[in-house]
């Protein structure tokens, strides 16, 4: 079975929101041999990672970077999944007060350090969360899901 890992920080309404159109889209009935497994970023663990086949990363926007619970996951991952995790297909999802290009261009630089490639460009929301932002983020992770169900299949897994 195919592993899509869900790696978020979710301290506010907004980022909540998001987290569950993603959860949503990756469960989608209509996508079948995938696991969800979700942890919050600061207790996602290398086995997390090295065990998935795809991943979804959300993050609030602070300070015109990603959160430091994004950060601290990086930290602890990096090493551990460097050579082991190279081509793993990611998404990003960001929510902001007033802009998230800071928090995208962090994240997309620490995952091509990894190897990881973009399945999605990144959904980000700045203010409240509509209509539009759920349904991408919904896209976001059923296309995610169907992401790890591919590289499961090339890995032998499926």
């Amino acid at each position: 079975m195919a592993r899509l890992l869900i790696v978020h920080h979710t301290p506010s309404p907004s980022a909540q929101s998001m987290l569950e159109s993603v959860l949503e889209g990756a469960r989608n009935e209509d996508i079948e041999g995938v696991e969800v497994a979700t942890r919050p970023a600061l207790g996602a663990a290398a086995p997390d990672v090295l065990a998935a086949d795809a991943v979804i990363l959300g993050t609030p926007a602070n300070i015109g970077y990603m959160s430091g619970a994004l950060k601290h996951f990086f930290d602890t991952v990096y090493y551990p999944c460097l050579t082991d995790t190279t081509g793993l297909p990611y998404a990003l999802y960001v929510h902001g007060n007033s802009d998230t290009t800071g928090a995208v261009r962090a994240v997309e630089s620490i995952a091509k350090g990894m190897g990881w490639e973009r399945h999605r460009p990144p959904v980000t929301a700045v203010g409240e969360i509509g209509r539009a932002e759920g349904e991408a983020c919904w896209e976001l992770g059923a296309v995610t899901a169907l992401a790890a169900l591919e590289q499961a299949e090339r890995a032998g897994k499926g």
